[in-house]
């Protein structure tokens, strides 16, 4: 399988040598490394060429590394049920930065990159409805990049006075958070089964 891969991975590289920064094949899977204004391009070919033939988009996802230049990596992940392989492609993505829109190949990329915008906050060019899809309206941040805090910004509640859904500030009030690091088995007064060997 892994000679396959190598092979699909050179073909890819030989025919859209514009496209691909590297390849490389790790844990039994093909992962190639795109140049960001050239993804919809690639992921047409992908789709049209007969020797690729990745027909199905599986998923689209993104990883947040806050530490680099290129902050975001947006990751695709293609099937092909005509040649039984897998890919995925990967594209380095500055905050600022838009990426192209897949959609146009892969109409099932439509709520896959709206996710990775209202996760994430990157942007898709060409999308036709770019707008959030999980958080509510009115939303502050995304959710899944590393600087987002836990708690979140606002806090949703009903309000039985008001009898309506309520958004207000989060507050942490420190007197209120009570933190237990021992474990249940410190402090026993009692001892274990095989506890009398160590004592001896």
């Amino acid at each position: 399988m892994s000679a396959t891969l190598k092979e699909l991975g050179g073909y890819i590289e030989h025919k859209r040598g514009d496209c691909v920064l590297g390849w490389d094949v790790a844990f039994g899977e093909l992962t190639v490394d795109v140049a960001l204004n050239h993804i919809d391009g690639l992921a047409e070919f992908l789709k049209t060429d007969q020797n690729c033939a990745f027909s199905t988009l599986v998923d689209i996802t993104a990883v947040d590394y806050p530490d680099r230049a290129k902050r975001f990596d947006v990751v695709y992940h293609f099937l092909s049920m005509y040649q039984n392989h897998r890919i995925r492609l990967r594209v380095a993505v500055r905050d600022e930065d838009m990426v192209p829109s897949i959609t146009e190949a892969y109409p099932a990329a439509n709520w896959f990159e709206r996710e990775v915008f209202d996760m994430f906050g990157i942007l898709f060019s060409g999308h036709p409805d770019l707008r959030r899809i999980l958080t509510d309206y009115g939303f502050r941040g995304h959710p899944l990049r590393k600087d987002f805090p836990t708690t979140g910004y606002t806090e949703v509640r009903y309000d039985e006075v008001q009898k309506r859904v309520v958004y207000e500030p989060v507050s942490l009030v420190q007197e209120y958070r009570q933190f237990d690091f021992m474990s249940p088995w410190e402090g026993a007064e009692y001892i274990l089964p095989g506890d009398e060997k160590g004592a001896k």
